[in-house]
């Protein structure tokens, strides 16, 4: 198929505003469409049936979506077995189905470029020393390598002198996270962590301990397992604030993002809110007939992607709620649609990459 145009990523990754973002995912989205139902023999048969012509996609939203479900029932790629470079298992617990989604070299290739845009918007550029609040064992457990690990080795890309602070009985090194850090005290830092284990592993025994580590000049992106956060009556707001009183930790950012949508991810920023990059864009459905809500409605997410090439996974509908609050205007200064997660839809089992370990206790 014809390559992704340059003008992905040759611009910030929030600079575009609506129409000109428009334009060039409309013409990338087309491209797509067609793409896939000649690759993918499932995608053709599911086409055939929705009998949309690629000339009545005239914005965004007239793009077919596929149910995310639909992937842990099915083998759905646009690509043959000889072309596939890395394969993506989703997290689930035990007897769950989980997806799979099949890259080839270039579909790889652009998920790893969008996510050096996407993140270093946050960071900057330069690699900074990095902790990774897991254990290097998930590397050990064919079983464990799953959105947590795909997670915590896209992350790493970003950061140098990477610091594992849980040894492999998932217990806290704090000797070690002590004398990393006095290396690390007046240089920029970076965690990578999902929420339950940041809660759980740093906080928690911290707190339990009186110990107060210096986390000033860092950066924390996290994401996942909220439903735990939950279960313990831990919000969001309470989350950033206990991690600031004891580690005077400030800069701190969940992303949302799945393996099913390949180099789409969405940062929160400082207002609170996630955004959709260049790459990517967010549309919310009322459940009750699946037409397009309004801005400030809620709704079930459909997340969309340019860069899904080796599988039709440019347009699909999530199980996971959410609001878009507004377009362009965030006092944040980003452009894009940017909106927030308020939960899952109804009666669908817990998903996310921390649950793989969550599950386990």
């Amino acid at each position: 198929m014809k390559k992704i145009s340059k003008i992905f990523f040759d611009v910030d990754p929030y600079q575009l505003d609506k129409k000109s973002k428009e334009k060039i995912l409309i013409a990338r989205l087309k491209e797509l469409e067609n793409h896939h139902r000649k690759k993918s023999k499932i995608y053709k048969r599911l086409s055939l049936i929705n009998k949309l012509d690629l000339r009545d996609i005239k914005k965004i939203s007239d793009v077919p979506f596929l149910p995310v479900q639909l992937f842990k029932s099915h083998e759905i790629k646009s690509i043959g077995n000889n072309k596939i470079v890395k394969t993506l298992t989703s997290s689930g617990t035990t007897g769950q189905a989980v997806s799979k989604i099949y890259l080839d070299k270039d579909t790889a290739l652009l998920q790893t470029k969008a996510l050096v845009k996407i993140v270093g918007d946050y960071i900057g550029s330069k690699r900074i020393p990095m902790i990774i609040m897991d254990s290097k064992s998930i590397f050990e457990d064919p079983s464990l390598f799953t959105a947590r690990g795909a997670g915590i080795l896209g992350m790493a890309n970003f950061g140098r002198d990477h610091f594992y602070a849980l040894n492999k009985n998932m217990q806290i090194d704090i000797k070690g996270l002590s004398n990393w850090l006095k290396k690390y005290e007046k240089e920029p830092k970076f965690i990578f962590g999902f929420t339950f284990m940041i809660w759980q592993y740093l906080y928690k025994e911290c707190e339990s301990k009186n110990i107060k580590f210096n986390l000033s000049k860092t950066l924390l992106l996290h994401s996942g397992g909220w439903k735990k956060m939950n279960d313990q009556a831990v919000s969001k707001k309470q989350f950033k604030f206990y991690l600031k009183k004891q580690f005077k930790l400030s800069q701190i950012h969940n992303f949302y993002g799945m393996v099913e949508s390949v180099g789409s991810i969405y940062i929160e920023c400082n207002e609170g809110f996630f955004h959709s990059p260049v790459f990517s864009e967010i549309i919310v459905r009322r459940h009750s007939d699946w037409s397009q809500a309004k801005n400030g409605e809620e709704g079930v997410i459909q997340v969309i992607s340019s860069l899904a090439q080796s599988y039709p996974g440019h347009s699909i509908l999530t199980e996971d709620l959410g609001t878009i609050h507004g377009v362009d205007n965030c006092k944040c200064g980003r452009k894009g649609s940017y909106f927030t997660i308020s939960g899952r839809v109804p009666n669908v089992e817990m998903r996310g990459c921390s649950d793989t370990h969550v599950s386990e206790e």
